[in-house]
């Protein structure tokens, strides 16, 4: 395992470049271009579609950074065009199959997008705000204003027993709002959103105690991964807990949570029929899941 899935980014960022507004108009005539579509971007035999800048859309361009031949890319926020044989997708839908560049392109294109739907105005001010540095900022008509894209910071961790060997056990839960269909059984990682004058290690204690009333110790970081849904930060743990503790839950955020051992979760992942299932490899939850088993 080299990290959670959409932990990967094969551009060079180039952030000295948003402020060059000359190379960005010669960068952008020769351009290699996605389009994103209310969080979908088009995707043909498992590959990400891009344009030439003559082909794409009007709509705010974002400068994504350059590749290892120095070619650019840019994302285009706006109505995708037809394109013979290329689908509509989402980065949930098409995650597993994209290749590690294309999988940061969306995840930053997808995220970009979303921060600036929601900075038309200026929360501050209520000024209109426009678009600056190449998408990485939004200003103020007056220019008195400059905002940065924002990312909330949430933790997900992986409860287990600290036993090692096939039996060793994992706590997850159920989300009480998975009511999709196929979705009754499925089991994954506690999570939550960081909240003001938090540690991530203090909300890891404070999320698992408030969805299972479970204590934790041992708070270990492993990794982290973007989640542009709409624009946050998965930074995931490993933490120990009793087995034996009594469960309680938060029946708004989860509906019922059990305990696992090592030697059932390396059956599912092995791809064993179980009475159970669980979170999707695009997650970092299903990394943090593997880790724990593999060790």
């Amino acid at each position: 395992m080299t990290g959670p899935l959409l932990s990967r980014d094969g551009l060079d960022r180039s952030a000295h470049r948003r402020t060059d507004q000359a190379w960005l108009d010669e960068a952008w005539a020769k351009a290699r271009v996605v389009v994103v579509d209310e969080g979908r971007v088009l995707v043909r035999d498992e590959a990400l579609v891009f344009l030439d800048a003559g082909q794409a859309p009007d709509g705010e361009r974002y400068f994504l950074g350059v590749d290892d031949d120095e070619v650019p890319y840019f994302a285009v926020a706006a109505e995708t065009p037809e394109i013979p044989g290329a689908k509509k997708r989402d980065l949930r839908g098409v995650g597993l199959t994209l290749s590690g560049r294309d999988v940061g392109i969306v995840a930053t294109a997808v995220a970009l997008a979303n921060w600036h739907v929601r900075h038309a105005y200026s929360p501050l001010s209520g000024q209109a705000t426009t678009l600056g540095e190449a998408g990485w900022t939004r200003v103020s008509d007056d220019g008195s204003e400059t905002l940065w894209p924002r990312t909330d910071p949430a933790v997900i961790m992986l409860v287990h027993d600290g036993v090692d060997g096939p039996d060793g056990r994992c706590l997850l839960g159920h989300n009480a709002a998975w009511k999709t269909p196929g979705w009754e059984n499925r089991y994954s990682c506690l999570a939550g959103f960081v909240e003001p004058g938090e540690s991530a290690e203090m909300s890891v204690a404070r999320e698992v105690f408030e969805e299972v009333g479970v204590e934790v110790r041992d708070i270990t970081y492993v990794s982290s991964q973007p989640w542009p849904f709409p624009g946050s930060i998965m930074l995931g743990f490993h933490a120990v807990a009793d087995p034996e503790a009594e469960l309680t839950f938060e029946p708004t955020e989860i509906s019922h949570a059990r305990w696992f051992t090592r030697e059932e979760i390396r059956a599912v992942l092995a791809g064993e029929p179980r009475d159970f299932g669980l979170p999707t490899p695009i997650s970092i939850a299903h990394y943090l899941v593997e880790t724990w088993a593999n060790r």
